[in-house]
Parts: C-alpha cells; structure tokens; sequence
C-alpha cells in the first residue's frame, strides 16, 4: 500500500478519537430522578455527581492528542475521603481528611484545585467547612486544632485559634454577615470540653463558649456538627444525645428534636447538618444512609437517599456532611463511595456543565 494512502488511513482514525462522529445516533436521555419518587409530588431532583477532576474539567485537544499518541495515562485527581461541604455561585469545597486537602470543583468555571498542602495555608486533617458572605472559606483542622482560611479562590488568608482553645475541632458555621465563626468542639472521652466556641472570624478572639458535656438543653455529648440559619441562630447536632439543637446567635437554648430509633424522624447516627434558604433543616444520618428533611417547626418532611451497595446517585454507604446553597441545592458526601451528589428543587435549571454544552 502507498505511504500516502497510509498516512491518509492514519490521519483519518486519528480524527475519529479526537472528535465524535457526527453520524451516530444520540442515545434518548433517560427521565430525571426525582425525590421523593412518583406518584408523591417531586420536591428535588438529582442534578450530577463529583468524584474526579474529570467531572468538571475538559481536556483540551492537546492533552488529547498527547494521550493518543504517547498512550500516557490520563492524569485524574478527585476524593479519596471527603468529609464535609460547602457551595456557593458554583464552586463546591470538599474537605478530604486523607488526603489532607480541602478539594474544589468549579461546576460553572470549569476548574479543580486541591487546597492546603502549601504553607502558611498548610492542612493536616480537615473536617468541616464553611462559606461566608464575605467569599471567605473557613475549615476546620482537627489534629492541627485551629481553624484555617482561605478566599473563594484558594488562597491562604490567615490561621485562627491557638491549640489550647480546642480539644477537637470539628466544624464551623458562620454568621450571616461574615463576622462572627461558631467552631463545634467535639471534646473526648476524658474532657467535659464539649461546647461551641464563638470566635471573632477575623481576629480569632474568643466571645463566648456555649455548653459543656451533659445531658440538659444547653449541653452536649460527642456534638460534631453545625450551620447557622438565615437569622442568625445556629443549630448543632448533639451526636451522642441523638438531638439537634437550636440556638439563638447569643447561645441561649431555643428547643431541639429528636430521639434515638430506626423509625422516620429519629436518628441513629446523625452527623451533617445544614439549614436551608426556606429554613428547613437538613440533617444527615450515616445509619440511614439519607438526608432527613425538617420544616423549622422540627417536624418531618422528607428523606432523600438509602443505604446502598454501589454508588449510584442517592445510594450511601457512610454519609458525612450536607449543604444547601443560597438557590437551595443540596450536596450530600458519602465517604465510602468517594462523591458528592448534587441534588436541585424540582423546577429549577440544573447548572450549566461545560461537558455537554447546549446546542
């Protein structure tokens, strides 16, 4: 055969890898998942799921063609044990307590950084994370036993608390106008140190503390985690008491829920938290395997997600943190399964997703 006519056959298959044929036949979308299913009203439906840098990022055509060419690996990055998360205005920060790095997928930007493996910014086991108004990302370090903050962009900011201010830090909520950081200590076995920390969110000094360990309304055994609501006032889930707890900005008790039990409403193993722009309140259960939905008068809603044995989009194994953002999407980690799903209130616009672009 003719060099030329080879290099033209080589030409001609190179094409078809890095392009999609235009004359296949597009496969017929398969009907959203809605929560709760049919024939119930829908409320959410699920939107996408992160693992990989892959789920927000593209290749370009050069990386491409170097895969092709060289049969390089492709270079994929994504959780390896998330925590907890937090979302604004598309960009979706994971903590990752293995790999020691919180972990952001820009859905809307198309981008994925890993964050805190550089000094000053450094990380050592991150657990919660939180987003204020002021576009500041504040997380909290468990072993390291401060609170560490960065800007909407990854960039180090500054280091708050010393480590006698904390047994254990375990998450963060801040106020809503940025100022004010309420830091969860889940305390110990050995300690009453059980308790809220109310710190000044930019200079670290400390205002109040709120709690200890105990079985009453204003204290708490084994609390892990928390959000602040819309006006101010916070709630805490009081793991080991199997209650969440509602608090004015001043610490003052404002009433709780919950007890322990396999049946609706009651927790096994409750763990995230978040409240939502409606004030309902979502709290994760890892026993369930699901996000337990309450109106702000604490009764039950809904649930979203079960236990399952593969990850498939709101089946879990062993979830973790919860968020809702500003436009009410919610995000749920599961640590075993290594994602986050993305779930979105029944009639809005999924988010754009520079993978599949509109026509």
């Amino acid at each position: 055969m003719p060099y030329q006519v080879i290099s033209r056959l080589g030409l001609a298959m190179l094409a078809l890898v890095l392009t999609a044929c235009a004359s296949s036949p597009e496969k017929e979308a398969p009907p959203p998942l809605v929560f709760p299913p049919p024939p119930d009203q829908p409320r959410f439906v699920f939107e996408r799921t992160l693992k990989f840098n892959e789920d927000v990022v593209i290749p370009d055509r050069a990386e491409r063609f170097k895969r092709f060419a060289t049969g390089s690996p492709r270079k994929v990055r994504g959780l390896v044990k998330p925590f907890d998360v937090a979302a604004k205005d598309g960009k979706v920060f994971v903590t990752d307590t293995v790999q020691r790095k919180l972990v952001m997928f820009d859905v809307t930007g198309g981008h994925y950084l890993e964050i805190g493996d550089k000094a000053p910014g450094t990380l050592r086991k991150p657990m919660g994370v939180c987003i204020s108004s002021l576009n500041e990302v504040f997380v909290a370090d468990i072993t390291a036993r401060q609170i560490v903050v960065f800007d909407i962009n990854g960039s180090f900011l500054r280091k708050l608390g010393r480590k006698e201010d904390f047994r254990r830090p375990t998450d963060v909520g801040i106020s809503p106008d940025g100022k004010t950081l309420y830091v969860v200590d889940i305390g110990g076995v050995d300690t009453d140190q059980h308790h809220v920390v109310v710190m000044d969110a930019n200079t670290g000094k400390i205002k109040n503390i709120i709690g200890k360990r105990g079985t009453a309304d204003n204290e708490f055994n084994l609390p892990i985690q928390i959000d602040v609501a819309t006006d101010g006032s916070f709630y805490v889930v009081d793991k080991g008491n199997f209650r969440v707890k509602h608090f004015s900005p001043e610490g003052e008790y404002l009433g709780g829920f919950g007890q322990p039990g396999r049946v609706p409403g009651s927790f096994a193993s409750p763990k995230g938290i978040a409240v939502g722009p409606d004030n309902n309140i979502y709290v994760v259960d890892s026993a369930f395997g699901n996000i337990q939905i309450f109106n702000p008068d604490f009764q039950l809603l809904m649930y979203l997600g079960t236990r399952g044995e593969a990850g498939y989009p709101a089946k879990y194994m062993l979830p973790a943190g919860v968020d809702v953002d500003p436009d009410g999407r919610i995000y749920m980690v599961d640590q075993f399964f290594r994602k986050v799903d993305i779930f979105y209130p029944y009639g809005m616009s999924p988010m754009p997703d520079i993978r599949h672009p509109a026509s």
